[in-house]
């Protein structure tokens, strides 16, 4: 059992299973849409323990994952569909036209949510609708555990570094270049990628080493996001980003969802980093993202 958890009063007949990982737990026996205030105070400080928690047979509406998300702050944004499927129900293109599909492309590599924002999320509610027969797992990956296994050395290096943050930068990685919406009066496509943190200021400049505001544990901040280390030539830059992520993303400290129709999870933004993994896009795989949305006491950061 975890450091912590033992601590905490049980509600019912939950069934709480941790992973086989340095993080995240299976909880079983309860419904998110019916937790009274003492049985979502265990809740909170149970998955404060362990950073993800997976809620299998939920089946949540729109409305109810947003109400629930809602009991965990302030959100960021209520609802956006991370899908292959349109409107319509016709499949996206699997190609580079498709400013969606890029997106979702770019999220297979690890990351944090809005990093690249003013103001980093504290967590995301997801849950999952239509899923392919095989792939589209979400992976998570422990950067408290990954901070606590760096030797004392580069501890100490990372821990006077910062970088820049920036989505635009992270999909031209892929050869995406976010085109915004026509200025010229002509009809826009209703299902093209809206353009949510593509962002013409400047990019914020975040310590890799990051305190959690509620825990006080230190953990890295990295991913795809991440560039630019200011007082290091760009190539020994993205050499010490890719070495740290390299290392960081690796058993113990990772695991991988497999979903089925009804899943819910709710991760902590603020230690976890994660990402979508492959699938035949032949096949729709439909998931609904509720973000919650960092204090501006702890997640924000100054453009560089």
């Amino acid at each position: 059992m975890r450091p912590g958890a033992e601590a905490l009063p049980m509600q019912g007949n939950w069934q709480v299973d941790e992973l086989d990982a340095s993080f995240g737990a299976v909880v079983r026996g309860l419904d998110l849409r019916e937790l009274d205030a003492a049985a979502f105070e265990s809740l909170y400080a149970l998955w404060l323990i362990h950073a993800l928690l997976v809620f299998p047979g939920q089946h949540l509406s729109q409305s109810e994952q947003v109400s629930f998300a809602r009991r965990f702050g302030d959100l960021e944004f209520e609802l956006a569909a991370i899908s292959n499927v349109r409107g319509d129900g016709s499949l996206r293109p699997d190609d580079e036209t498709d400013g969606v599909i890029q997106i979702i492309k770019g999220n297979m590599g690890w990351h944090a949510d809005s990093t690249y924002m003013p103001i980093q999320a504290k967590g995301a509610v997801f849950t999952a609708h239509r899923t392919p027969p095989r792939g589209g797992e979400t992976g998570w990956a422990d950067m408290r555990a990954a901070y606590g296994a760096l030797d004392q050395t580069m501890r100490k290096r990372v821990g006077g570094l910062s970088a820049y943050h920036s989505l635009a930068f992270s999909q031209a990685q892929i050869g995406h270049v976010h085109t915004k919406e026509p200025e010229d009066g002509s009809p826009s496509d209703p299902d093209a990628y809206n353009g949510y943190g593509f962002t013409d200021a400047d990019p914020p400049l975040r310590p890799l080493v990051k305190v959690h505001p509620e825990t006080g544990r230190p953990s890295l901040l990295i991913g795809r996001h991440a560039y630019g280390i200011p007082g290091l030539e760009p190539g020994e830059s993205k050499r010490v980003l890719d070495e740290l992520v390299e290392f960081a993303c690796r058993s113990p400290r990772t695991y991988h969802h497999s979903w089925t129709a009804g899943d819910a999870v709710i991760w902590d933004n603020r230690c976890l980093l994660h990402r979508a993994m492959p699938w035949d896009m032949t096949q729709a795989r439909v998931m609904y993202h509720t973000r919650i949305a960092g204090s501006p006491d702890s997640e924000f950061a100054t453009p560089g």
